[in-house]
């Protein structure tokens, strides 16, 4: 949960307005049946961009956003459209991931940042993320399916009662999510080979990288990189047929001397932040600490927990109950209430004041009735540091009794917090260091005295195996405060 004002997204609903008709395709020249037009994909684009930025939050780092800025447009020129008014941006979230949406918005997050470890292999995705946009393929995948509700909380399904209280992702989170076909995606690696060619990068480096994305996606069991992998080509295919590709790019264009300016692109990311970010919130021994908003509640047991920028989600594995933290509308407590029985279309059947852990707090419960039955909610807003937070517990009513004392549990322990190490939690940050000597990867993590527990995910992070030989003066990357 960042330090963001609420914000109700709003779903995408593709509607009849969107006129079909055929459309000539900038990259290969023919004819296509689409359901927009060119100034319809740029309005799209122009009203995402906004929402995805307030949900990732744009990462601060100006030198880093001007070099992707300069490097985008750069590639954007000698694209198959160059005349669309490009916008590149570097989103602060941990996931590895490039996207782009139509009319030009392309994102890079920094976890995919940190995990390059040249130019070139950034132009190579920077030219596949253009790709998509020049080839038109958002467009396409609509004219293929519809856009859904996304589910909320990872690893659970929560029963269809319960999906109104989850708010829908944006439509520009809903286009930023979207996957491409392995078609789609063989055509952007080409023109990804073709631009990032074409500005002078060694595009075989690109395949390098793709191999980085599947080792950790391996690791990870998939949770720590979006499943995109699935509709990608594999690496193996990739590894051939971008470095055909590239040669014959580099051949044409007479290259020498392609660049891959490792160095340079590692001194750029020197003090990244990898991983999660303490000041949006964490978890630590089953307590969710926010040291910006300076509070701290427990996690029920067993439930599974996601922290996205409006809210904080839990909810038991069975999807049967459902939790939320997020922040509460209006100048009282009273008028938060109001807002929620309005919302949600609630009839009260409780309402009391009351104090937690020294706090101001209003203790709500409602009922909605549904066909199915009636679904009922416990809310508790406290006042705290001049913002209104509101807890809300939910399930069917018959199962809440079950319930009630893991909702009472989290509610009635939110408490100021005044823990100065967890206040000063600082965020892991990629640091940029010389081997001293000739030796392998290994001993240089054990050199930098990195933990032995991280070594496997430095050596992802560095593109290398643990056995690779470092010759004197080689740059790497370890993690510090």
């Amino acid at each position: 949960m960042k330090q963001l004002p609420h914000i109700l997204f709003i779903s995408l609903i593709i509607s009849s307005t969107f006129l079909s008709g055929c459309a000539r395709n900038p990259v290969t020249g023919k004819r296509q049946l689409v359901f927009m037009s060119e100034a319809q994909e740029i309005a799209m684009g122009k009203e995402s961009d906004p929402q995805i930025v307030a949900f990732f939050g744009l990462y601060d780092d100006p030198q880093l956003q001007k070099f992707i800025t300069d490097k985008g447009l750069e590639m954007a020129e000698i694209s198959h459209r160059p005349k669309l008014n490009y916008e590149f941006k570097v989103v602060d979230s941990p996931v590895i991931n490039a996207f782009a949406v139509p009319g030009g918005y392309v994102y890079f997050t920094r976890g995919i940042m940190a995990h390059f470890n040249n130019e070139a292999e950034f132009a190579g995705v920077l030219g596949h993320e253009i790709g998509h946009i020049t080839a038109r393929h958002s467009v396409i995948q609509q004219r293929n399916q519809l856009l859904g509700q996304l589910g909320i909380i990872a690893g659970v399904i929560l029963v269809p009662e319960l999906n109104q209280f989850v708010e829908p992702l944006s439509q520009g989170m809903q286009l930023a999510l979207l996957s491409f076909g392995r078609d789609a995606e063989r055509q952007s690696d080409k023109l990804g080979v073709e631009y990032s060619s074409k500005i002078g990068y060694d595009a075989t480096e690109m395949a390098g990288f793709f191999e980085t994305l599947e080792r950790q996606q391996a690791k990870s069991g998939g949770n720590e990189i979006p499943d995109f992998l699935s509709t990608h080509p594999s690496p193996a295919e990739r590894n051939v047929t971008v470095a055909r590709m590239a040669g014959e790019w580099q051949e044409k264009l007479k290259m020498t001397n392609a660049e891959v300016n490792r160095n340079n692109y590692l001194k750029r990311i020197d003090g990244l932040i990898i991983g999660n970010d303490p000041n949006q919130g964490f978890v630590e021994n089953n307590i969710f600490y926010h040291p910006v908003l300076k509070f701290s509640f427990p996690l029920p047991t067993d439930w599974s927990f996601q922290n996205t920028p409006q809210q904080v989600q839990m909810a038991p594995k069975n999807g049967e109950a459902l939790m939320m933290l997020s922040l509460g509308s209006g100048n009282s407590l009273k008028e938060a209430a109001n807002a929620i029985l309005e919302q949600y279309q609630l009839e009260l059947v409780d309402s009391k004041e009351e104090k937690i852990n020294g706090l101001s707090a209003m203790v709500i419960t409602a009922d909605q009735k549904q066909e199915q039955g009636t679904i009922r909610l416990i809310s508790t807003l406290i006042e705290y540091d001049g913002n209104i937070y509101n807890t809300m517990g939910i399930s069917e009513l018959s199962k809440f009794p079950s319930y009630l004392p893991a909702f009472q549990n989290t509610m009635g322990a939110f408490q100021e917090l005044k823990d100065s190490d967890k206040l000063n939690r600082k965020p892991d940050v990629v640091r940029i260091k010389s081997v001293p000597r000739q030796m392998n990867f290994q001993a240089a993590l054990q050199h930098f005295d990195m933990p032995q527990d991280r070594f496997e995910e430095l050596a992802i992070l560095n593109g290398m195996q643990l056995d690779d030989l470092l010759e004197q003066g080689m740059m790497i990357k370890v993690v510090g405060k």
